[in-house]
């Protein structure tokens, strides 16, 4: 699936939203158990729908035609490809060639609409184009599934306890809103609706009706879909006055323990921006090494953890980055990504993460990504041992924390 979007970073990501670490998962019932008491589930949600405003007629035309719980939607738990991959293999499919041609087509005769958006919310046309693109491929792919099925099917499931209950209910008072028909609710497995990937909690708070006809439409309308994600960035905190971070090159012996600071004082020690800009004067900022000390190296600033806001992989937050320089005109990245017998596979991302629990530096689950507590946990066991604090995760550096040679 593409990235959990908009809020599925917070919610099922991470339960994680747009970082905490995931609370235990609840175990999902047995599929005869599941299908037998779908009916029973749905029956039992009425008082609660009722109590939100959905009807009754709402309510059977939401479930009407619906046999009971998707098989496929049970069997994609868990697959999130945002995490299983290295961020270069991510961006070799998030920030292609054919992806930026066709964000710059697409986004061409939205001008106008764009302009306003940008006008009204802050949030740059590039940064839209880029999340619209990696969440629906500009339109073209939001998704087949029903929503209210998808839905149901987690929560009579018990996935992450009651979140799915929870956005199903959301989907219904869509419905009795009128914004969409029921056959017309489409989204992913996971309930993330429409071109902008939204949970249903998130539509009802963001979504908006950018081309005026009375509804919020991010299936069929363009410009409610780009005015939604606009509206939901400037919600999530995007600050106008600063990029969401730059691809930078560090002088010989940088000193990356001081990974944080105002971008000013990156410029006065020495750090530069690969494409020759100018690093803006006043920020906050801090050194992103995804790749390692040999990899990429970025400055980014607090609109990347907004980004993380709609989905809080850092592959996800980079590609939108990445992206939406490239629809801009910016250049390629300039430096090259590790290999991959530099890079620890899940399993030992794991044993990387029990290791540095046992040192009293990482707290959290133990689930194999690379994400920022465990970058940051790394970072502090590479100062405290002397290393290059690069805070990215390495074979070698399991070894030594193992003890071994």
């Amino acid at each position: 699936m593409r990235a959990l979007r908009a809020g599925l970073a917070a919610l099922l990501i991470a339960a994680l939203p747009c970082g905490a670490q995931a609370a235990p998962k609840p175990a999902l019932k047995p599929a005869a158990a599941r299908s037998e008491g779908f009916s029973a589930f749905v029956e039992a949600l009425r008082p609660d729908a009722a109590a939100r405003g959905v009807s009754r007629d709402t309510f059977d035309a939401a479930f009407r035609g619906i046999p009971g719980p998707d098989p496929d939607v049970l069997a994609r738990i868990g697959r999130q490809g945002e995490f299983a991959r290295p961020v270069w293999d991510y961006l070799v499919g998030a920030v292609s060639a054919s992806r930026i041609a066709r964000g710059r087509a697409r986004g061409a005769p939205l001008a106008r609409v764009l302009d306003a958006i940008e006008a009204k919310t802050g949030v740059p046309r590039s940064v839209i184009l880029a999340l619209w693109g990696v969440e629906s491929d500009f339109g073209a792919s939001g998704g087949s599934l029903s929503t209210i099925r998808s839905l149901a099917t987690l929560a009579q499931a018990g996935h992450r306890g009651p979140l799915f209950r929870d956005e199903l209910l959301a989907a219904l008072v869509i419905l009795e809103r009128g914004d969409i028909a029921p056959d017309k609710m489409k989204g992913s497995w996971a309930g993330a609706m429409g071109q902008v990937q939204f949970l249903p909690s998130v539509y009802l708070a963001h979504a908006v009706d950018q081309d005026g006809d009375g509804r919020r439409d991010i299936w069929t309308s363009d410009a409610d879909a780009l005015g939604s994600i606009a509206a939901y960035m400037q919600a999530l905190g995007w600050n106008p006055a600063y990029s969401w971070g730059y691809e930078v090159r560090l002088p010989e012996g940088f000193d990356l323990t001081r990974y944080k600071g105002q971008l000013g004082d990156f410029s006065a020690r020495g750090v530069r921006r690969a494409d020759g800009g100018a690093l803006p004067a006043a920020g906050e900022a801090s050194l992103f090494l995804p790749g390692g000390i040999g990899g990429p190296v970025f400055l980014v600033t607090g609109n990347f953890e907004v980004i993380r806001g709609y989905n809080t992989s850092d592959s996800y937050a980079l590609a939108i980055g990445h992206l939406s320089d490239r629809l801009a005109g910016g250049p390629a990245l300039s430096a090259p990504w590790p290999s991959a017998a530099a890079r620890l596979d899940k399993a030992g991302l794991q044993a990387l993460q029990a290791g540095l629990a046992r040192e009293n530096l990482y707290a959290g689950e133990a689930d194999g990504r690379a994400g920022p507590k465990l970058r940051e946990a790394v970072r502090r066991y590479q100062i405290r041992e002397g290393l290059v604090a690069d805070g990215y995760a390495t074979p070698a550096l399991l070894a030594r924390l193992s003890g071994r040679p």
